[in-house]
């Protein structure tokens, strides 16, 4: 037997696995690094997150990125580059976070790496006939493997649109496995650059499961302010949109795209929700003397319409008894919590860190589970539905 097939059959077989999980979203301020102690598979998974650091970025790095992010005319040979620079990167971040947790490579049994995101592409949204649903996630896994020395899981995306998904959201394979309770229903919030929730029943029905993207948490808001207030990455407690007012008008336009329109479940990203986006919005509605600061607030109002008439489409409008629990940038948004409580009334409002889970870090956790799934779990079937194939995800790339 191949040495490396020997030892990812013994780590499939091990009482408790040590795996990283990665997480680099639309934000780009850094690598999420979330190292957990992971047993059993299923609903019966045991999670202990060890350590978790963001490890940020370069300005230079940074400026790479986004140079063939989310754009249809991109540079070729750049995609091509950066798919191995991401990966050396991604690697790099991992070692250095290990040596400031007094922790040694080989004490790892593998790393799940999400890749960075570069174009999103669900039928829904090219619209071109007789063609796939599409995702690209670059970072090559086999660079990671060879530059960490540990077994690496990676590109999770392209088995979900096989198996006739959209390539998103995944995160409902994890909340299941980890964050469902007995007698309670709870709505899992993750507000990044793209807004998305997964619904758990309190009864534990895994056909009950629901999970959908819901259009923009911070993305618009984040390059709006990147552009307009140089040096700021984003809006710090609100302090722009907070000093604004709503525009009705403007939100309107910003509420009329036909995504809004489709069903349930559904994903997209930047590639629709974006300045232009915004541009064509304001033009529309004719609405482009508005100050910065009123741009913003309307802006808050989208992202929380957005999540709101989600969440009331799909569960009922009386979100009680409901426990919701949320991660992600957006959480951190003072105005956009007091939005979503005025209107979701009846919810209990938490973070994940009353699961035991940093907010920062549930996302790289959740790809460790799915990863976890792949190499000791099965398949979870969720009825069959649209939008959820029953797979295990991640290509397997050997460090030799």
């Amino acid at each position: 037997m191949n040495a490396n097939i020997a030892k990812l059959y013994q780590i499939a077989n091990q009482k408790e696995r040590m795996i990283i999980g990665l997480m680099s979203g639309t934000s780009m301020d850094g690598l999420d690094v979330a190292l957990c102690r992971i047993s059993g598979s299923g609903l019966a998974t045991e999670l202990e997150l060890l350590n978790f650091a963001t490890m940020p970025y370069t300005d230079e790095f940074r400026k790479s990125v986004k140079a063939i992010f989310s754009k249809r005319d991109a540079d070729l040979e750049q995609v091509c580059l950066m798919n191995e620079v991401i990966a050396i990167t991604h690697a790099t971040l991992i070692l250095r976070a290990l040596e400031q947790w007094n922790r040694k490579p080989e004490h790892v049994d593998a790393i799940a790496s999400h890749g960075q995101s570069i174009f999103h592409a669900p039928k829904s949204l090219h619209q071109l006939p007789n063609l796939p649903n599409g995702t690209l996630q670059i970072g090559d896994g086999d660079h990671i493997a060879v530059k960490t020395g540990i077994i690496t899981l990676s590109d999770f995306r392209q088995k979900h649109i096989a198996a006739g998904g959209e390539g998103a959201p995944l995160a409902v394979y994890g909340d299941y496995l980890f964050f469902s309770q007995a007698g309670e229903n709870r709505i899992m919030l993750n507000i990044g650059g793209i807004a998305n929730f997964t619904f758990l029943p309190g009864d534990g029905n895994a056909e009950r499961v629901f999970s959908t993207d819901v259009g923009p948490g911070n993305t618009i808001m984040d390059q709006y302010v990147q552009q307009h207030y140089p040096g700021n990455y984003y809006d710090k407690d609100a302090m722009i949109a907070k000093k604004g007012h709503l525009n009705t008008a403007l939100l309107d336009a910003l509420l009329a795209d036909e995504f809004f329109d489709q069903g349930y479940p559904k994903t997209t990203g930047p590639e629709l929700f974006n300045l232009q986006y915004l541009t064509n919005a304001q033009q529309i509605s004719d609405t482009q003397h508005l100050s910065q600061e009123d741009v913003m607030a309307t802006l808050c109002h989208f992202s929380a319409q957005g999540i709101i008439r989600a969440i009331k489409t799909t569960l009922g409008k009386d979100t009680d008894p409901m426990h919701l629990f949320m991660s992600g940038g957006g959480m951190h948004n003072p105005l956009l919590l007091e939005l979503l409580k005025q209107e979701l009334n009846g919810a209990k409002f938490d973070t994940t860190a009353a699961l035991q889970v940093h907010p920062d870090a549930k996302e790289a956790v959740l790809f460790a589970l799915l990863a976890n799934e792949t190499l000791a779990g099965k398949p979870i079937d969720f009825g069959g539905r649209k939008g959820i194939p029953a797979v295990c995800m991640g290509k397997i790339s050997f460090p030799v």
